[in-house]
């Protein structure tokens, strides 16, 4: 059985190509992104800009094939759905939990997780968002970026940018 080093070794690292970044037209951008390589490309003109490993819904089906749109961009997001539930000091009492799932305890409050440079894919929650990448598909169906990756795309897209999401 391979390591998690192994695995993530294979996963390369995120590159910008600034060259097709210098001010592109925002009709001239779309976003690619591929399950089954766990990479997401930035295409300016059909050329690629930016080029970033990603980790997908853990789940076949978790994160939705198809064409979609860029339907909201917020640079400090939280999810209503994924965090911890913490007390009156900000401690955590009880983390990754779900809020429609999991009881609060007594004294606390949930506070969702961070879900920096968020970009809405889907009414129901699904977007592109600075998170963890194990080097395979790890979360509740969006797709995580590295930070300098996701603040890169962030940047230059804008509502109403598409993206493919396909195999």
């Amino acid at each position: 059985m391979k390591s998690a080093s192994e695995i993530i070794a294979k996963q390369q690292p995120g590159k910008i190509y600034p060259q097709f970044l210098d001010h592109p037209a925002p009709e001239s951008l779309a976003i690619l992104v591929s399950l089954s390589k766990q990479r997401a490309y930035l295409l300016v003109n059909g050329q690629v800009a930016v080029d970033t490993p990603i980790s997908s819904g853990k789940r076949n089906g978790w994160t939705h094939k198809g064409e979609f749109t860029i339907l909201e961009k917020d640079p400090d997001h939280h999810s209503t759905l994924y965090g911890d539930f913490v007390n009156g000091e900000g401690r955590v009492v009880r983390s990754g939990i779900s809020s429609k799932l999991d009881a609060a305890p007594s004294g606390t409050r949930f506070h969702g997780a961070s879900m920096k440079y968020f970009m809405r894919l889907t009414p129901e929650g699904i977007g592109m968002h600075v998170g963890i990448l194990p080097g395979y598909p790890a979360s509740h169906g969006c797709i995580r970026l590295p930070l300098e990756m996701a603040q890169a795309i962030y940047n230059k897209v804008s509502v109403n940018t598409p993206v493919t999401v396909t195999d």
